[in-house]
């Protein structure tokens, strides 16, 4: 595995001071970490910040938003690049989930503050507060209309919300534990929700209802994402007609990250088991890159690509460190994944 250059998160803060100073690692699998740092030393003529590492790594270009750091001992370098912009005050405290609508002008996110939030995406004004957990949000995301919300928390409780005027206008209950994840079935009639309870669920936005338990997995069900099968899987039969409540179920897969160490892969409609992959630790995300590839992190800091044509081996495994992997998404042609440290 290649080796892995850092630099802590709040390193444009701390350079923007006159003779500032931000802490470097850059670790190798099977190797010590090596650790050093950087410091501002004023500016140059051309008012770009002058930078100078120590001892172990080389600063490369330098512009005011970024900066290239490179190690020769290990053969590695790395563009790190300032915050577009930055919005402090929308939160106290960590956040555990954001999203941004599909226009790309309305933001959602909760924390640990006990708040949840909808704040314009351009500058981080709060346009709304949603209020209706009894207690944290664990995740929210937006229909696809943009002028919707869905949230679960450790209430158990699931509820869609009005991003216009914050009105909860539905709230579905069922699940006997805090609801981890969700995810929107096509433009969002049916939707779906995963627990600590081991369940993953089905539900009708126009009925309030259950549709039914997707799997029940014995075993905490960290994650869920929904895609489109490729054609040649067997998704296998529901063993009574769907609901004609069911909307958009046909043909799709669904992802469970489980706490077990187990990624399993259930037909939607059918909610038939089409694979079960055991991993190295538990899993908490997972997502797909593709109608046959797709991506699983878990918490001993590996991400797993898979054919869901054949899970007896991962077509590759990417290990940067040990921390836990706690989100992942597709992006253009590879794939963003965020990590606990």
């Amino acid at each position: 595995m290649a080796a892995t250059l850092r630099i802590q998160s709040d390193w444009s803060r701390a350079l923007s001071r006159d003779e500032g100073e931000a802490w470097l690692s850059c670790r190798s699998p099977g190797k010590p970490t090596l650790y050093g740092s950087v410091t501002r030393r004023g500016l140059s003529s051309n008012g770009i910040p002058d930078i100078v590492a120590s001892e172990g790594f080389v600063v490369g270009e330098v512009t005011k938003k970024s900066i290239l750091i490179s190690c020769p001992h290990e053969n590695v370098s790395t563009k790190f690049l300032a915050p577009y912009t930055s919005f402090c005050r929308i939160h106290q405290k960590s956040i555990t989930c954001l999203d941004i609508s599909s226009g790309g002008g309305l933001g959602v996110s909760a924390s640990t503050d006990g708040t949840m939030k909808i704040w314009q995406a351009a500058n981080g004004e709060i346009r709304r507060l949603l209020e209706g957990h009894v207690y944290d949000v664990n995740c929210c995301r937006f229909f696809p209309s943009g002028l919707v919300v869905l949230s679960g928390g450790m209430d158990a409780q699931l509820k869609v919300w009005s991003a216009e005027d914050a009105s909860c206008v539905v709230t579905f209950k069922g699940h006997k534990g805090g609801i981890l994840d969700t995810a929107i079935v096509d433009r969002g009639r049916n939707v779906l929700s995963c627990s600590r309870d081991g369940t993953a669920r089905l539900w009708d936005c126009g009925k309030s209802a259950c549709l039914g338990v997707i799997a029940d997995c014995g075993s905490p069900v960290n994650g869920i994402s929904v895609g489109t099968a490729d054609n040649s899987l067997n998704l296998g039969t529901p063993e009574k007609p769907p609901s004609e409540r069911e909307v958009g179920t046909e043909g799709k897969i669904l992802l469970l990250a489980r706490e077990d160490k187990k990624l399993q892969g259930v037909g939607l409609q059918s909610r038939q088991p089409v694979f079960l992959f055991i991993g190295s630790d538990a899993f908490n995300c997972c997502t797909f890159l593709s109608s046959t590839y797709i991506l699983a992190g878990t918490q001993d800091g590996n991400i797993y690509q898979l054919d869901v044509r054949n899970t007896n081996a991962p077509i590759q495994v990417i290990h940067r460190s040990g921390a836990p992997v706690l989100s992942l998404l597709p992006y253009r042609d590879g794939f963003i994944a965020s990590q606990g440290n």
